[in-house]
């Protein structure tokens, strides 16, 4: 039998596919920042002296590296409340993308920071700058820069893993997708779209990052 392309049905959802690109989009930012804010304190913490503090973090990182994150999301929002944590779906996955963009930024960060030049710190200090203030006016910035790269591809592999939202009813994309294939059968021209929408998203988000990079020369 010949398969009759079908496209009526996805444009009359179309709506629905956007917004849930757009929903993805917002959580995986959403998820991003907390992410990066964790792996600040973390990346600094385990660059420092205090050897408490990089064994947390190292078993932290650890732990959530070895760890899928479908199942971090579905420990947050079926286990938690057991414990007497009840988050909606929205909060229990932003949490969970959080807490696993976290592990990741955390070595993102420390590897950029062991690439600040050691002469620039020892400069600082010895102007009479604090150790936070050098932190904040020459290892913060350089870091960063450096961390530009590595930051792009991890915003762009979160934003896919939002796809993995659909296990709790989040709408998001693919649970949208996942919808309206149920309900008319049309799977190549659903899955299609879907996949479309992703890669276009994909790279307009590379092409962004790409320009800001420029933008800012490494230094």
């Amino acid at each position: 039998m010949t398969y009759v392309f079908d496209f009526n049905v996805i444009w009359a959802n179309s709506g629905k596919l956007v917004g849930g690109l757009a929903l993805g989009l917002a959580l995986a930012f959403v998820a991003v920042a907390i992410g990066t804010a964790i792996g600040l304190a973390a990346a600094f913490a385990a660059t420092g002296k205090n050897k408490a503090a990089k064994r947390v973090v190292a078993g932290y990182v650890a732990a959530v590296r070895n760890t899928p994150l479908l199942v971090i999301v579905l420990v947050v929002y079926f286990a938690l409340p057991d414990l007497g944590v009840v988050l909606g779906k929205y909060e229990s996955f932003i949490a969970s993308l959080a807490i696993y963009a976290g592990a990741y930024l955390t070595e993102v960060f420390r590897a950029s920071l062991g690439g600040v030049p050691a002469g620039l710190v020892d400069a600082g200090l010895s102007l009479g700058l604090t150790r936070f203030q050098v932190a904040r006016r020459i290892r913060f910035p350089i870091m960063l820069r450096n961390a530009l790269p590595a930051l792009g591809s991890t915003f762009i592999s979160l934003f896919k893993d939002t796809s993995i939202a659909a296990a709790i009813a989040v709408p998001e994309l693919t649970f949208q997708a996942r919808k309206i294939n149920t309900e008319s059968f049309r799977v190549i021209e659903t899955w299609s779209v879907a996949s479309a929408l992703y890669i276009v998203t994909c790279f307009t988000i590379a092409s962004m990052l790409r320009g800001l990079e420029r933008r800012f020369p490494k230094f």
